[in-house]
């Protein structure tokens, strides 16, 4: 139940669209979901124990959206069950990769 509750908390600040809050919507729709989580894990290396710590630490939560945007099924997936489009996503992982933000119009 827990998981579940945390997930639709996540959905509302991707709502938000700022980096950070859909880099930890993308990280609580991943944890939802035991099969993701474990490709998760087993492609960045880290343990599910280490995920509250490694947040706090810089690139993780772009590292996260490298995750999500490196697969479009998982992509597309994330962005349906959130309601945000694949642009977005990709804004998001610019910003908190230091790199150049789109703005409208900006072809991405």
């Amino acid at each position: 139940m827990q998981r579940q509750s945390d997930h639709k908390a996540a959905r509302g600040a991707a709502m938000n669209a700022d980096g950070s809050s859909i880099a930890i919507a993308a990280l609580s729709w991943i944890s939802a979901d035991g099969e993701m989580i474990s490709r998760f894990c087993a492609l960045t290396g880290i343990e599910p124990g280490q995920m509250r710590q490694a947040a706090g630490e810089p690139g993780f939560l772009a590292g996260v959206l490298d995750f999500v945007l490196a697969h479009e099924p998982t992509l597309m997936r994330f962005c349906d069950d959130n309601g945000i489009e694949p642009a977005t996503v990709q804004r998001a992982h610019a910003e908190l990769a230091g790199g150049a933000v789109p703005g409208p119009g900006d072809f991405v």
